[in-house]
């Protein structure tokens, strides 16, 4: 083989190790700013993201400060008709034997060891008295309907208890009033589910000041039957 053919078989063979090591470096450049822009999208997206959950969970503050606010003035607001029993007159003792009440529903009184669930429980079917009015003594107000109240009424009733916990619906066959709302000691009988005396009686008295046992379980008690 001549001089001139070796000498252009070398060129060509450094030519191509120089475009490899081109290729390799411009490979290596490309990965590296395609890390960097993950990195920075990602950076981006997280803070972003926190961003978005400061802004929620300051909404959800203003929101409760102002459900709180709300609940206060309509705590303090009168409740026309509102029906009270003497807290000492009321025994609390916890009995197995039939208790009669003198009220439909009953607002108070010896009951069931065992509490209804009440952490926004709504039952299709009556519900023991006795049961009802353990969940009382925690705080829960019992909302209560015959079979004159109206399907919208009973939904939007349902809804409320729904949300709200320390609170129990359920239909009532023998109370006076078509749509009745009771805590302990407290009772009312409203005209619908819109009358404002609700609004009030559940600021009042979900977890009020008549509560004997302020903050007691009102789940892991009984349940739908």
């Amino acid at each position: 083989m001549s001089f001139d053919r070796r000498t252009r078989i070398d060129q060509m063979r450094n030519a191509d190790r120089a475009r490899d090591r081109r290729n390799r470096a411009l490979a290596i450049g490309l990965s590296a700013l395609v890390v960097a822009g993950l990195v920075a999208f990602g950076s981006y997206a997280l803070l972003d993201r926190s961003e978005a959950a400061d802004k929620r969970d300051a909404v959800a503050a203003d929101e409760a400060t102002a459900s709180a606010a709300e609940k206060k003035v309509l705590a303090a607001e009168p409740i026309e008709g509102l029906k009270t029993w003497d807290a000492k007159k009321l025994t609390r003792n916890h009995v197995t034997e039939t208790v009669t009440y003198p009220m439909k529903p009953p607002v108070g009184g010896d009951h069931s060891p065992v509490w209804m669930n009440c952490d926004g429980e709504v039952y299709k079917k009556a519900i023991p008295d006795m049961n009802a009015v353990h969940s009382l003594e925690h705080g829960s107000v019992w909302v209560t309907y015959t079979d004159k109240a109206s399907a919208a009424d009973v939904a939007e009733l349902a809804a409320l208890v729904g949300k709200t916990p320390y609170s129990l619906m359920s239909p009532y066959k023998d109370q006076a009033g078509t749509i009745m709302l009771s805590a302990w000691g407290k009772q009312v009988t409203v005209d619908s589910a819109d009358d404002p005396r609700v609004g009030r009686f559940f600021a009042k008295f979900v977890q009020g000041e008549q509560t004997p046992e302020p903050g007691a379980a009102c789940t892991g008690g009984l349940g739908s039957q």
